[in-house]
């Protein structure tokens, strides 16, 4: 009954923060994006510290029995997913693949607390999901306010290109590993982090192929640029000795 008491006082202290950003009258995606960075943004925080700082280490302790700060950490953020997957529906802005990801996302928080076990690899997950997601808030909002294509847009590209490849695949693959090898997690937990762990690849597929398209895009404008100076100043030269030229005529 207190577990539940949490998870619907979190999905309302998201909706009402939506609320209050829906007075700027921005616009519904606006709105809900502010509520994504700032879930994004204080969930990273807080599963850091569960997961580096409260402990138990989810590499050595999968499947142990859950902690009140991971309880209360989990709890938090199934609120805001609640929150997320019903705007989504609302609006029908993302696509099956996102829509995967939060019904997953979903399934496997309310196994670790209904099995009151796996809180610890569950909440190291959520960081893991969670530390890329400001970097594409970020993105989002630099191109509606025109600023995108410069260098704070590029750094930010990096970034999170950066990230993603090595914390949800790279450190994920470790948790994964360890998860899998592991006595303690149910069968059913297992799945759940197959099915993660399927659908960061298939993230990094699909920011694979944009990145190489937005390197190909960066090189191709590069080298339009080079070869545009290269014949302004061919141009220039060019214009230089005819007048010098000329000069040689009128002396003779």
């Amino acid at each position: 009954m207190l577990l539940t008491l949490q998870v619907f006082c979190s999905l309302i202290g998201w909706l009402a923060l939506y609320l209050v950003f829906s007075l700027s009258q921005r616009g519904p995606e606006w709105n809900c994006r502010l509520v994504t960075l700032t879930h994004g943004v204080f969930i990273v925080l807080l599963t850091a510290y569960v997961v580096f700082i409260d402990g138990p280490w989810p590499f050595t302790h999968a499947g142990t029995e859950n902690t009140v700060l991971q309880t209360q950490a989990l709890a938090i953020c199934l609120g805001y997913f609640f929150f997320d997957m019903g705007w989504c529906l609302c609006y029908g802005s993302e696509g099956p693949v996102m829509l995967a990801h939060h019904a997953a996302s979903i399934s496997a928080i309310l196994l670790a607390l209904t099995m009151g076990k796996s809180g610890c690899e569950t909440c190291a997950t959520i960081f893991g999901s969670e530390i890329t997601n400001p970097l594409l808030q970020s993105r989002w909002f630099l191109r509606k306010l025109g600023r995108y294509d410069s260098l704070l847009g590029d750094a930010v590209d990096v970034l999170f290109i950066v990230l993603f490849a090595t914390v949800r695949v790279g450190v994920g693959a470790v948790l994964f590993y360890h998860e899998m090898v592991s006595p303690r997690p149910a069968l059913v937990t297992k799945v759940g982090g197959v099915v993660m762990y399927v659908l960061a690849w298939l993230f990094m597929w699909d920011i694979g192929k944009f990145a190489l398209k937005k390197s190909r895009g960066k090189y191709k404008r590069w080298a339009d640029s080079r070869r545009t100076d290269e014949g302004k100043m061919d141009g220039c030269c060019s214009h230089k000795g005819q007048k010098r030229l000329l000069g040689k005529i009128v002396e003779s």
